[in-house]
């Protein structure tokens, strides 16, 4: 976190290998994206996973203004 902090333009954060997310990664991105905000930045979300993507859903993060969601693309 300390690392996105420093950052000087806006976080991407990957979770195309995330299969599994709980309260404490949704806290982890809400206090990024807060702190993010502060600093006028914010986070781009790529490649969650359909159920992680529900989870987000499901909490509110994507209704936060530091936030922006890039569901993963679809495999045929």
């Amino acid at each position: 976190m300390i690392r996105a902090l420093r950052a000087q333009n806006n976080v991407i954060v990957d979770l195309t290998e995330l299969a599994f997310a709980d309260s404490s990664v949704m806290l982890d991105l809400a206090v990024l994206a807060r702190r993010l905000r502060a600093r006028g930045r914010g986070i781009l979300v790529r490649g969650a996973q359909p159920q992680v993507l529900a989870l987000i859903t499901q909490v509110g993060l994507h209704r936060l203004p530091a936030i922006r969601l890039e569901p993963a693309p679809a495999f045929a």
